[in-house]
């Protein structure tokens, strides 16, 4: 047997592979120094038009560009009348703004399990969660896979709740041929480096509603109203405006525009790429009882922002931190995605205990994240699937 790196053996690779990089070509930095002679480098042009290309891209009406994914969150509660007294359900299994999208508004976040095989959110656990008080859910899209969105949408109708998609992952990925961002009250997007597109931070939040739209607008834009039809007052002349509800500064700059615009051309590209790694993922561990890969749902086709192994630690000699680190001493890099929301001190502080979702729980004290992204030679590949599968030799009863 491979003596492991972490042991003193020779590592897998000589340079450290991460689990995300973006991919920039000389199309983006033409299109960002074009944006930045022009005379607006914020709020001009390239935003409306980066707005109506995400509308092309996802199939909604309409698409309210902001400053990151969190913001894109923010501003949907806002939208959805979310506030002090009400609840929202989401995933534990996700980046914190999730829940504290909730937090911003004065509302409570709940935490429904997920289900065991997907790692999404389980809808039978929303639907136990519901109460007089739930507003709204915040269904995350995790690692890119849909939601079940029927089901949800079911449970959302008959409760009368709002149904905002965290599709932070899942730009590129359908449900049963519908791209996310079309379906549901709202969805909301990040274009973070390590995401399938970037515009270096940014996000955005879709949909197809045109009251909430102007309430996306309003929250995003300091609450601010500048179109003479929609003016309370008379105008005092063309200089006027009027903030009419309290928003916030949470715009993208054409800068950041232009980057993403020139990104979503090669949308496909970036999400070809990624399935083919994915399958090569899944071939190569199909046969490792030790590493458990993620299931998916027919309905979804999907861009994987994330590939997670989950370590089946009953067939392993060695805990998830031993692991992790004897990875990355073969210079592939691991990290973990995500500690659950709720073990967060923030959180134990408001009365939230550990137990409150077991299947998330189990996932995580087995699970992380190993490289993905398109700019991955085979090679690298290769190296990734080589490593994991030492590591598992090295460790395995």
């Amino acid at each position: 047997m491979e003596k492991l790196a972490i042991n003193g053996g020779t590592p897998v690779r000589k340079e450290k592979l991460y689990y995300g990089k973006q991919w920039i070509d000389e199309d983006d930095v033409k299109a960002v120094a074009e944006a930045l002679t022009d005379d607006l480098i914020t709020c001009g042009p390239r935003v409306a038009a980066l707005e109506k290309k995400l509308c092309e891209v996802t199939g909604a009406k309409y698409a309210v560009a902001v400053s990151n994914g969190t913001a894109a969150l923010h501003c949907a509660c806002i939208a959805a009348g979310i506030g002090a007294g009400d609840e929202v359900i989401t995933s534990p299994i996700t980046f914190a703004a999730s829940a504290n999208c909730a937090v911003y508004v004065g509302a409570t976040p709940v935490f429904a399990d997920i289900d065991p095989e997907t790692y999404n959110i389980d809808p039978d656990s929303i639907e136990a969660h519901i109460t007089d008080k739930t507003k709204a859910v915040v269904a995350v899209a995790y690692t890119g896979q849909s939601v079940e969105y029927d089901r949800i949408q079911k449970i959302c109708d008959k409760h009368g709740l709002i149904l905002i998609t965290d599709a932070a992952h899942a730009i590129g990925t359908k449900y049963n041929g519908q791209p996310v961002g079309s379906i549901g009250d709202m969805t909301c997007f990040s274009f973070h480096p390590v995401k399938t597109v970037t515009s270096g931070e940014g996000g955005a939040i879709t949909t197809n509603d045109p009251e909430l739209y102007k309430k996306l607008r309003l929250a995003s834009q300091h609450g601010i109203v500048r179109n003479p039809d929609d003016l309370v007052h008379e105008s005092d002349g063309a200089w006027y405006y009027e903030m009419q509800e309290l928003g916030f500064n949470y715009r993208l700059t054409d800068i950041q525009s232009a980057l993403l615009i020139s990104q979503l051309a090669k949308l496909k590209k970036f999400s070809d790429r990624r399935k083919e790694i994915v399958n090569k993922y899944n071939e190569a561990f199909k046969d490792v009882p030790e590493i458990i890969v993620q299931k998916e749902i027919p309905e979804s086709d999907t861009t994987r922002h994330l590939y997670v192994i989950q370590l089946d630690l009953d067939k392993l000699k060695c805990t998830r931190r031993e692991f992790f680190d004897a990875l990355s001493a073969e210079n592939v890099q691991p990290q973990v995605h995500y500690v659950p929301v709720y073990f967060f001190p923030f959180y134990e502080k408001r009365g939230y205990e550990k137990g409150l979702c077991p299947e998330a729980e189990k996932l995580y004290n087995g699970m992380m994240s190993i490289p993905l992204y398109p700019l991955m030679t085979d090679s690298d590949v290769d190296d990734v699937i080589t490593a994991v599968k030492k590591v598992v030799e090295g460790y395995k009863k």
